[in-house]
């Protein structure tokens, strides 16, 4: 009720608004999903069904929201880049942290009774993610946020290739552990090469690098001053942008982020 006597109690509430003029990263990790691949029998050391899940449930994310203009995202984890000028839901962080864990959760759901229907989810192990959001003020930390981010997906691959290739091999998890203890990436892929007769070059790029969704902006031309009524423009050109899924390495191809300069906007 409006104008109530108990509306003094919205005076507790806080919002805390993200910096205007910075970029939004906002990370949404699953929750506990080592022991729900477990529980549903996921391929080992990658399942491409569950990959191809999470594709689809960051790009229908993507479609929804114009203001994001790229994502990354490998295992259970996805980044979802917000674009500088980013207004939406007035950069209210708790907002934008519960939205996009919902409609992951939501949406993985979804996709997954699509791709796993012989394997529904039951309510004993339901999917569920959490979301953080972090600014970040010049373009170069962005690029570097990525980079950290397929780096991880990379060391995490390839000991995970290297653990379950060993216990394939009869070992058990203990023992693989301790095989690749204090083990480098040159140790793990002579292992693979030797011992499980895996050339880990010949692994799927999605494996190795991960997910990259971008908004492709075709003619694109810098643009900065806009009138209302030209930015109400450029936001339709955005929302009929196709999006697009790479797996490629983003860490060292500078033509690869140059190509695409709508992204530093």
């Amino acid at each position: 009720m409006a104008n109530s006597k108990y509306e003094y109690v919205k005076a507790f509430e806080r919002e805390n608004y993200l910096l205007p003029e910075t970029y939004i990263v906002i990370r949404v990790d699953g929750k506990g999903f080592h022991k729900f691949s477990q529980y549903y029998g996921f391929e080992k050391p990658n399942d491409i069904r569950a990959l191809r899940v999470m594709n689809k449930t960051a790009l229908k994310v993507m479609e929804r929201y114009s203001d994001v203009c790229m994502a990354y995202g490998d295992s259970d984890e996805y980044s979802f880049l917000l674009r500088r000028k980013c207004e939406l839901y007035e950069r209210r962080e708790m907002k934008l942290c519960t939205l996009f864990a919902s409609l992951m959760s939501t949406y993985y759901m979804f996709y997954w009774n699509l791709e796993f229907g012989e394997n529904p989810i039951s309510e004993e192990m339901i999917p569920t993610f959490d979301a953080r959001a972090v600014v970040y003020p010049h373009f170069e930390v962005v690029r570097d946020y990525f980079s950290w981010r397929q780096v991880d997906c990379h060391i995490n691959n390839l000991y995970n290739t290297a653990f379950w290739s060993l216990v394939k091999l009869g070992l058990t998890p203990q023992e693989s552990e301790q095989r690749l203890m204090g083990t480098v990436s040159s140790d793990k892929n002579e292992i693979l090469f030797k011992e499980c007769g895996i050339n880990y070059n010949n692994e799927l790029e999605i494996f190795k690098k991960g997910t990259i969704l971008v908004r492709e902006l075709v003619n694109y031309a810098p643009k900065s001053d806009l009138s209302s009524r030209q930015k109400q423009r450029e936001d339709k050109v955005r929302r009929k942008a196709e999006i697009k899924s790479y797996h490629v390495d983003i860490i060292n191809d500078d033509s690869w982020w140059e190509s695409r300069p709508w992204l530093s906007e």
